[in-house]
């Protein structure tokens, strides 16, 4: 088997986006920056997206660093799809940019939503709470009273 072009690159364009995203979450400028950027971290896929990082990404001799106010900018016209896009609004609005309800949880799948909810608890300042729990209805879930 030989390994192709395409094969030899692929682990130095990810060692690349590991270590833009390392210095991303070391460069944020406050703790709504830091808990933004490592949501967009966490998902992956909507950072990964070229007019995304041109959008956000200010690039300086001291390193990269992310800058949110143009990102509102590109929310519709850089290609996103509609759960991508509502990811990207709830991690927006928690940088104080946008109008994105609570309510738009709803069109997240169930791997985006977690990384909401930890984005939302490091926005606290509160880490000590697990996500991933399941949760029950009263009638139905596990804390129900017998």
């Amino acid at each position: 088997m030989t390994t192709t072009e395409t094969e030899t690159t692929t682990p130095d364009a990810a060692d690349e986006f590991q270590r833009l995203c390392g210095q991303l979450v070391r460069t944020a400028r406050s703790s709504r920056d830091r808990a933004a950027v490592q949501a967009l971290v966490e998902e992956r896929t909507v950072l990964e997206v070229q007019a995304v990082q041109y959008a956000l990404i200010v690039c300086t001799d001291e390193g990269a660093w992310a800058r949110f106010e143009a990102l509102s900018g590109c929310q519709y016209t850089s290609g996103l799809d509609e759960q991508q896009r509502s990811f990207l609004g709830l991690v927006l609005s928690m940088v104080g940019i946008g109008i994105t309800t609570l309510a738009s949880v709803e069109d997240l799948d169930d791997r985006r939503l977690p990384i909401i909810l930890r984005a939302i608890l490091r926005l606290a300042g509160n880490e000590t709470i697990a996500v991933g729990t399941r949760l029950g209805t009263p009638a139905t879930g596990p804390h129900r009273r017998r």
